[in-house]
């Protein structure tokens, strides 16, 4: 008899396979994480785009985490659960198969001795009748992913629990506000996160300041757009960078004429340039807010005299897109 066994599945890869499980649950956790802080952040109307793309990245997760472990095991994996499930399919199980296997090698004992006369063979054994050991075998490597499976779910309940007790970062920078809001007498008046969100907060400012809307630089606006009061700062803006281009033409990405065109007839997101040349404009000092207490002024030094103030709330956690700017009010009761 020869001395060869049958070598075992966990030999030699229990280290490698218990690294791999690791920072497979790693992994979970923090996609876990991170889609609980998307789907916080998220508004409604992006909610379902957010949802499409958590799903697609638990997937694309599960997709690699299981190519690493068929990978690590040498494609036993799914080539042996494939072969069971088409016994189960079958009606087939481990039984039908040592059956089969008992069929088999009775038939060559009886082939085996032709000059005999055939014996009756027996019955086919049951599982009550099989000797000890005999009975339907384990599936180690099925136990295997059936206990990695259960880690993964226990790790992925585990951060999401985390994710959810974890503070939000809407909320605080909401509540860093307030206090800074009172000390300024001012109040929070939302602007919608459109992309215009800038040049809408620049219009709110002036219009209840009292301050007129008409920059110091003729501009020419179209007549479909003289109700849209973001679109006449839109316009501001981009006419003084356009006569001013010394000025900002080193700090721009793209060409000036692109840039200018963006900021006329699209949603491109306005910066620094562009409230620098809004307060140009309109001979205003600009001064933006942040949730640490910093706030940036942002004028023309070059102006002489007084200058009116108008107030943003520069806001990086309150809306999905990431950055955002409101407009400060002034408060109805200011505080001493």
């Amino acid at each position: 008899m020869s001395d060869l066994t049958a070598p075992d599945p966990t030999a030699d890869t229990h280290s490698p396979l218990e690294a791999l499980q690791q920072r497979h649950l790693k992994e979970q956790r923090d996609l876990a994480s991170r889609i609980t802080q998307k789907k916080k952040q998220a508004t409604k109307k992006m909610r379902k785009g957010v949802n499409d793309e958590c799903e697609r990245l638990e997937r694309e997760l599960r997709e690699r985490q299981a190519e690493e472990a068929r990978a690590l095991s040498g494609e036993a994996a799914p080539v042996e659960e494939e072969e069971e499930e088409e016994d189960v399919e079958s009606g087939r199980g481990e039984d039908a198969k040592d059956e089969v296997v008992d069929v088999k090698i009775e038939g060559l004992r009886i082939n085996g001795r032709a000059t005999s006369s055939p014996t009756p063979s027996a019955p086919p054994s049951t599982p009550a009748q099989s000797e000890p050991g005999q009975g339907k075998k384990k599936n180690r490597q099925k136990e295997r992913l059936a206990r990695r499976k259960a880690e993964q779910d226990a790790a992925i309940a585990q951060a999401e629990e985390e994710a959810r007790n974890a503070p939000n970062p809407r909320e605080l920078e909401k509540q860093r506000f307030e206090p800074l809001l009172r000390q300024k007498g001012l109040q929070l008046h939302e602007v919608r996160a459109d992309g215009h969100c800038l040049y809408a907060a620049v219009a709110d400012q002036l219009s209840t300041r009292s301050l007129d809307l008409t920059p110091k630089i003729p501009i020419t606006i179209a007549d479909s757009e003289k109700a849209l009061p973001y679109k006449k700062t839109r316009h501001a803006a981009a006419g003084w960078i356009e006569g001013h281009k010394e000025d900002f033409e080193a700090f721009m990405e793209d060409p000036l004429a692109e840039h200018v065109r963006k900021i006329r007839e699209t949603g491109e997101w306005g910066g620094h340039l562009e409230l620098l040349a809004l307060a140009k404009s309109y001979g205003v000092r600009i001064c933006v807010l942040h949730s640490d207490g910093r706030v940036d002024k942002i004028e023309d030094e070059a102006a002489q005299g007084d200058k009116e103030e108008i107030w943003l709330g520069y806001y990086r956690h309150s809306h999905g897109l990431g950055e955002h700017y409101n407009s400060l009010r002034k408060a109805e009761t200011a505080e001493a």
